[in-house]
């Protein structure tokens, strides 16, 4: 049975929620990610990279990141 998890993907200066399915395994590794959503992460994060925000929203919820001053 697959359950949903959230994977977060950081570039410079965003952010992406991005909603995966943990496979669950009864080896001693469990659970994995598919290669599906492995690719999908890296995608988001190569949108992110190109400052491609607007398909990198498709897919998943993104963040811009702001300094805070003290």
């Amino acid at each position: 049975m697959k359950r949903k998890a959230v994977r977060f993907v950081h570039t410079d200066r965003y952010a992406a929620e991005v909603e995966i399915e943990l496979v669950p395994d009864d080896g001693a590794w469990g659970p994995y990610i598919s290669k599906e959503d492995a690719l999908k992460l890296d995608r988001i994060r190569a949108l992110l990279k190109r400052g491609d925000v607007a398909a990198a929203s498709r897919e998943a919820r993104v963040f811009e990141l702001l300094p805070v001053s003290a």
